[in-house]
């Protein structure tokens, strides 16, 4: 029989609780990281800037910003788009919201999964007409409905596809962020 030993944990990560372990153990996997309100400023400047003054939630039109962990503010998108009116930004004091309109105000695209009504053969279009952007298509297929395809060039990060989809199919994913420069 081969015997197995557990090392103790070593003195300076005694009180740290390992996430990993705990997440194994039935904790909740992490959810996607926190987008913030369009055209805000790199994460680390953002939770040293933002007062967590929730000026800008109340000047958000669509109810899209949420206070989210810490009190920080999200951009929620299970109910809610953004109009990209700057509201938020003309709220924020601080310079966490910029409003740098040269530059796209997320680092994300959208990705239409598996579960989507089309690709099971049931007519749905419910995404592609919500995006005013006209970055999602339909592509025909033969022997079935049309297919969505996501051009994610021309998505504007919107997020108006996302809420109205019936079986949850369209989800953000974090496109290549630019790289920060020093």
């Amino acid at each position: 029989m081969v015997g197995y030993s557990i090392a103790p944990p070593s003195n300076n990560h005694e009180s740290k609780m390992d996430v990993s372990r705990r997440r194994f153990l039935g904790g909740r996997p992490p959810g996607p990281a926190p987008f913030r309100p369009p055209w805000s400023v790199a994460e680390a400047a953002f939770l040293d800037r933002c007062s967590r003054c929730d000026d800008c939630l109340a000047a958000c039109p669509t109810g899209l910003l949420k206070r989210g962990q810490g009190g920080y503010p999200e951009a929620d998108f299970a109910d809610a788009a953004c109009t990209f009116c700057g509201d938020c930004a003309a709220a924020c004091a601080t310079g966490a919201i910029g409003r740098d309109t040269t530059q796209k105000p997320w680092s994300f695209g959208i990705v239409i999964g598996e579960g989507c009504l089309a690709a099971q053969n049931v007519e749905c279009r419910v995404c592609g007409e919500a995006c005013d952007a006209d970055a999602i298509r339909f592509r025909p297929r033969i022997g079935g409905v049309p297919l969505p395809d996501v051009d994610n060039a021309a998505c504007t990060g919107c997020g108006a596809c996302i809420a109205p989809c019936p079986v949850v199919a369209v989800t953000r994913t974090v496109l290549n962020p630019a790289p920060e420069s020093p």
